[in-house]
């Protein structure tokens, strides 16, 4: 690794700081990152070094966690945000956009974020943190994929009410997403020749239009153009048949048309170390598949499992990256 990992703080009310803490102390100089936020938030009794460039983190790693300092207006109490640290928060995930493209870190790593903190106390106008880096990317179209070792998925439509998806569900949006995930699975998982499985929107993926025509009148005649370009793509499949272990060793990622079609399978496959990764950015970031937990904020019970995958990930994409 010629660069260290960038993580932005997230939230300093949530898991965030606990995770980060938890995630050094099990990787140490095995793969060196380094924490963006203000070290006040970080656990009592967790070792830090101070770093001024990301670069010190190298040496840092093994014996403490490298600290990229960013003061906040704010303290942080376990479980309620404080929506004076919400400036804080934003920029701690702009410094490690502007680090990464700068390449002096290899990859972002973002810790959970609260939403309506943001907002309440930045006027924060993004839905959330993919759109505000996409804006800081200055790219228009990423797409969400969620990977374990076991699978990888990625829901073409996202946060909608299961009713608008028929309707959002567009040719231009399923080109789109299976044209960034697979250039994707070439740069940043080192695949040649990537394997794609297309779930179709209805049961049975339509059934020959019995149940739905939308695999008949869109899904198939996009997968059809775009295996006329060369993509190995198969599709519109029945989803209820896509995932048990014989069909996934099939395909190195799976095209779902809405957010839970993706989401159950990943989550009942491995709930603990599910990572996020937003394709499409001109640099890689990755982020634990959970929220800040506030409930259990500052207990001592965070599972870092999630946020060391994706860690390791953002590693692993870099190394792919470079490599290519």
């Amino acid at each position: 690794m010629s660069a260290p990992i960038a993580l932005s703080c997230g939230e300093p009310a949530g898991v965030g700081p606990e995770i980060a803490a938890k995630a050094w102390a099990a990787l140490r100089e095995g793969l060196p990152f380094f924490y963006i936020g203000d070290p006040r938030h970080l656990p009592a009794g967790t070792p830090v070094q101070i770093i001024t460039e990301p670069h010190q983190a190298m040496a840092v790693c093994a014996t403490a966690l490298p600290v990229l300092t960013l003061p906040f207006a704010g303290g942080a109490t376990p479980g309620k945000p404080d929506p004076a640290n919400a400036q804080g928060v934003i920029d701690a995930i702009a410094c490690g956009v502007a680090l990464v493209k700068a390449g002096t870190a290899s990859a972002l790593c973002t810790a959970p974020i609260h939403k309506k903190a943001l907002k309440d106390g930045a006027g924060f106008a993004y839905p959330g943190h993919t759109e505000y880096l996409a804006a800081l990317a200055n790219v228009d179209t990423v797409v969400m994929m969620l990977a374990c070792d076991a699978l990888r998925v990625v829901p073409v439509t996202i946060h909608l009410p299961l009713a608008e998806v028929p309707q959002a569900l567009t040719a231009a949006l399923l080109t789109d997403t299976i044209l960034i995930t697979h250039a994707a699975l070439r740069r940043d998982f080192g695949l040649k020749s990537p394997r794609l499985a297309v779930a179709g929107l209805n049961p049975h993926a339509g059934e020959g239009g019995a149940m739905g025509r939308e695999e008949i009148e869109m899904i198939a005649p996009v997968l059809e153009a775009l295996r006329a370009e060369g993509l190995d793509i198969a599709g519109p499949l029945s989803a209820d048949t896509m995932f048990h272990p014989a069909a996934r060793a099939r395909y190195d990622a799976a095209i779902c048309m809405y957010h839970d079609q993706a989401l159950i399978p990943i989550k009942t496959l491995d709930f603990a170390s599910g990572v996020n990764v937003t394709l499409g950015l001109p640099f890689i970031r990755t982020s634990p598949d959970h929220g800040t937990a506030f409930d259990i904020a500052g207990q001592g019970v965070a599972d870092p499992s999630s946020l060391i995958a994706a860690l390791k990930m953002a590693d692993v994409m870099a190394r792919a990256r470079a490599a290519s």
